[in-house]
């Protein structure tokens, strides 16, 4: 059984962009790319089209209070999740998109309020993802924000973002123990709540 690779066998360079078309402009963009890349035996692959959507980056931290044992998560309405057999309505990790000029942890301090009422946070970064890279270039930067949880259970959102968001605060050991059930269905909790289970003892400490 061979180990598993620690380099990327190729990069960039070895692909070839032979034609790029903007295919739609909105709220996100959608690109269409006829390209060819390396194979793994050296040669060129044939060109082939693929289509990217680009919605930019964005930044998502778990909440965690180690004082209260607590974690924070957000309710709100995923268009995403319209033909869900649950709930178009998940329970998320606070997030935001990265706007010019802001770093990922600006975009989680200012969601952190926005989302939560929270105003101080400690933040640990946990990793860097790409949310669908088969078609979409997003990437994810994931944190875990140390904070004050207590009375900050309530509804919050910017109305100027149609946002309507109820921030809910729940027991830790309670969390972990259904954060594999039909609510919890996205990448970024489901991959903070793993972390935070793996280094609550560290962080309740």
């Amino acid at each position: 059984m061979s180990s598993t690779p620690k380099k990327p066998p190729f990069n960039r360079d070895d692909v070839q962009v032979l034609e790029k078309e903007t295919v739609w402009e909105g709220f996100f963009s959608l690109s269409r790319y006829r390209l060819t890349h390396r194979k793994f035996n050296g040669d060129m692959s044939a060109p082939m089209s693929r289509e990217r959507l680009d919605k930019g980056h964005g930044a998502a931290a778990v909440a965690f209070d180690p004082i209260l044992n607590k974690i924070g998560l957000v309710e709100q309405f995923r268009i995403g999740a319209l033909d869900s057999p649950h709930s178009p309505w998940c329970l998320e990790v606070v997030a935001g998109m990265i706007e010019p000029g802001e770093t990922p942890s600006d975009v989680i301090l200012r969601e952190l309020e926005e989302e939560a009422g929270i105003t101080q946070a400690t933040l640990t970064h946990i990793t860097d993802y790409y949310s669908t890279p088969g078609g979409c270039s997003e990437t994810i930067h994931l944190f875990c924000a140390v904070c004050d949880l207590s009375n900050k259970e309530g509804i919050y959102g910017l109305a100027t973002e149609n946002e309507d968001i109820y921030f809910h605060v729940r027991d830790a050991q309670d969390v972990f123990a259904t954060m594999y059930t039909d609510r919890v269905n996205n990448a970024a909790t489901l991959i903070a709540l793993q972390w935070l289970q793996a280094n609550y003892t560290a962080l309740a400490q």
